[in-house]
């Protein structure tokens, strides 16, 4: 296991590579080029900048998160193989700076959601939290804004305004897409990448729909270990694997995430992992903790323990944190604060030594 960090890279994000280098045991940082729009290759400068940025500060990159999909290849839409040549470009180019592993997600249209970004606990933290009657009764719209309020200066991935611009087009758009359809769409583009993915050495790595539940009347595919058995059947090649999101599937109450590392990994089908905790306040409302097992409603060293009895090798992350010790002031991104973050990481890394030594 590899423990690494999300960094959303040079004037997206406020943490410094120094900084990241600080927190014990990590040794890379997963990020992206956030201003790549979905469907265009992406320029081999800006790649190679980008490693190099990373590289001089001392540390690794081997994960992208993301490289996004075109709704056009979700949908099944006219335009779709242009946008999927383009995909395959960008792959080839990630591969000579060394990307091993692509995360990516089939979300249609938003790529998460939640009713609070800074709902704040009893001892004073503010987290992300998940209250489905509040979704149910507010307009997508109006959820937009309420994100571009609280965000203040970073754009939220999934919600930047030049999406919301067309995003009613886009709903609409879904209107009457079956779940064999989309399942349809999917294997399309996995049976056109896949091939490269193993000439290049690059795992992909689908993560799971976040909240695991349809919302504003949207499909919702990748939420439970059945479906992530259809998805991964779709392709079988070992290039077609998972980003095992203990977050997003643990939002499913009642979910098996160690019994589902334990069979997927088991196949060396999980290629990237996000590890976090939650906390249920009924059967479909959570916030998201700190990562300790005492503070959610995960067995944190259940979870790692499934990782080391698979013998995951790859890059973890500790996942969406808590904002604390006054972090909110510097109108850093939700869930993206420093220090829990590291917290999470040291404590995950603490779990994992633990469990080699015994």
């Amino acid at each position: 296991m590899k423990m690494t960090f999300r960094w959303f890279g040079t004037g997206q994000d406020p943490i410094s590579l120094g900084e990241i280098r600080q927190i014990p045991g990590v040794g890379g940082v997963v990020t992206s080029l956030l201003d790549m729009p979905a469907g265009v290759a992406w320029p081999m400068e800006r790649i190679a900048a980008m490693k190099d940025e990373i590289s001089a500060a001392g540390l690794e990159v081997e994960v992208i998160e993301s490289v996004n999909i075109h709704e056009d290849i979700k949908l099944g839409a006219d335009g779709r193989d242009e946008k999927i040549e383009n995909y395959i470009l960008t792959m080839e180019r990630l591969a000579q700076i060394g990307i091993k592993c692509i995360c990516y997600n089939f979300m249609p249209v938003l790529d998460w959601a939640r009713s609070h970004l800074y709902y704040e606990l009893p001892d004073g933290s503010n987290t992300m939290k998940y209250e489905a009657e509040f979704i149910q009764n507010i307009s997508l719209e109006g959820l937009a804004q309420r994100y571009a309020k609280e965000a203040g200066d970073y754009e939220m991935p999934g919600w930047e305004p030049a999406r919301m611009k067309t995003v009613r087009t886009a709903l609409e758009a879904y209107e009457g897409m079956t779940e064999d359809k989309f399942y349809a769409n999917i294997k399309y583009f996995l049976d056109a990448i896949i091939p490269h993915a193993e000439k290049l050495g690059i795992y992909m790595g689908v993560h799971p729909d976040d909240p695991p539940v349809s919302i504003f009347g949207l499909p919702k595919l990748i939420i439970s270990r059945d479906n992530l058995r259809r998805f991964l059947d779709l392709n079988p090649s070992k290039h077609n694997g998972l980003t095992l999101c203990t977050g997003s599937l643990g939002a499913r109450k009642g979910a098996d995430i160690p019994a589902m590392i334990r069979e997927f990994g088991g196949e060396g089908r999980i290629h990237f992992a996000h590890v976090r905790n939650l906390r249920f306040e009924n059967e479909t409302d959570f916030y998201e903790s700190a990562h300790l097992t005492s503070c959610g409603s995960l067995d944190m060293y259940a979870i790692m323990k499934a990782f080391h009895d698979v013998d995951f090798k790859g890059c973890m992350r500790p996942d969406h944190g808590r904002m604390i010790w006054d972090e909110t002031k510097k109108k850093g991104r939700p869930g993206y604060g420093l220090y829990d973050r590291a917290l999470g990481a040291v404590y995950l890394q603490g779990i994992w030594e633990a469990i080699c030594r015994n």
